[in-house]
């Protein structure tokens, strides 16, 4: 089940870069949720490819389809396909490159895996794999939202050696992010990760960057100690999308340099409701979530299919000289800001429907 993620909100994806379509089914979505293709397809624009200079130059529309678990507008708690068919397929493109392990890339481990590989855009290991994340992210995030109150913003927070700085957590909005064409809501650090990005797609080469997100309106109590602690499944989450390569959440890797002393969050009483004073923790103690907001931030890597000539090998390990071709982004950030709320999303509802199974099953014990 390497292609299915949740628990009682499931979903398995399958499709490859260049096959004919991405899809997945939705299992454990409840009826009654007013549901139509209007409801996912703003979501995958954002995702989409060709959006600007910036990103890959293929095109497709990424028009989605719903095919079943819905009538007349309403979810009927059936599983729900969906399904994105692929238009601007060009597998040969990778005609020199097929029988060649591109450096970093997964052409090698799928390879030793399977004994078998999809050669062209690769397959599964594409990041137009996540079309199916981003599609199911938006049913699950309706939910969210309309139950729970639910916001999830997202934002590109460095790209190379440039920083954002911090915007204020608590106003962050999608309009204000998707402001600027690399999804950074300040202007002036856009202007220069715009020229960093530029300047890498012109040397045929790339360059990574961090995406940063908050979760508003999170209640206490989501998230299922030990192994299905809300930031282990967050962590999880996110370093399943493709050229991810870290994870923090609250202070991170910065936390550790500080004492106890200055990192522990105070209890107060906040207008009625438990809260804390500072929020070091992001939001999450113990695995679960403590009502304040939830923020954490995901590196990616450079994308690792670039123009320039590489060193690499067959299969047979004979040496050679690689210069791929093909349509990549010289950076992923901008894209996958959608790809990291979509399974945020898919994380948090998940662990909100296991929370409230278990306060039913309590409410009907008979005292």
């Amino acid at each position: 089940m390497s292609s299915a993620f949740g628990t009682l909100f499931r979903i398995s994806t399958f499709g490859e870069s260049h096959g004919q379509a991405i899809g997945l089914i939705i299992d454990g979505c409840p009826p009654g949720l007013a549901l139509n293709e209007s409801d996912i397809q703003p979501l995958l624009d954002r995702r989409r490819p060709g959006q600007s200079a910036l990103t890959t130059g293929r095109k497709e529309g990424d028009r989605v389809t719903i095919l079943s678990g819905v009538e007349n507008g309403r979810t009927l708690g059936t599983p729900i396909a969906l399904v994105v068919y692929n238009a601007d397929q060009r597998p040969g493109d990778y005609g020199e490159m097929a029988a060649l392990f591109r450096p970093s890339h997964a052409d090698f481990t799928y390879h030793a895996k399977y004994g078998i590989r999809a050669a062209s855009g690769g397959g599964r290991a594409s990041a137009r794999e996540t079309i199916a994340s981003v599609a199911a992210g938006a049913v699950a995030e309706k939910i969210l939202r309309a139950c729970y109150g639910v916001e999830i913003v997202a934002w590109v927070a460095a790209v190379g050696d440039i920083d954002c700085p911090p915007p204020d957590m608590a106003t962050i909005s999608r309009e204000l992010v998707d402001a600027t064409d690399v999804r950074c809501p300040d202007q002036t650090s856009a202007a220069a990760m715009r020229a960093v990005i530029g300047a890498a797609k012109e040397e045929k080469d790339s360059v990574g960057g961090i995406i940063a997100c908050v979760v508003r309106g999170v209640a206490a109590g989501w998230g299922e100690p030990v192994y299905d602690k809300l930031e282990a499944k967050l962590a999880q989450a996110m370093l399943a999308i493709p050229a991810s390569k870290g994870f923090e959440i609250g202070s991170g890797f910065a936390g550790s340099r500080l004492r106890g002393s200055q990192h522990n969050d105070p209890f107060i009483n906040k207008n009625g409701r438990i809260g804390t004073a500072t929020n070091y923790s992001g939001g999450v103690q113990g695995g679960i979530s403590n009502g304040e907001m939830v923020y954490f931030r995901v590196a990616f890597k450079p994308t690792a299919t670039i123009g320039r000539e590489q060193r690499t090998v067959d299969a047979a390990g004979n040496e050679a000289i690689l210069a791929a071709k093909g349509r990549h982004d010289p950076c992923v950030a901008p894209r996958a800001v959608p790809i990291v709320e979509a399974l945020t999303a898919l994380t948090l509802v998940d662990l909100a429907m296991r929370q409230e199974a278990r306060r039913a099953f309590f409410m009907a014990i008979p005292e």
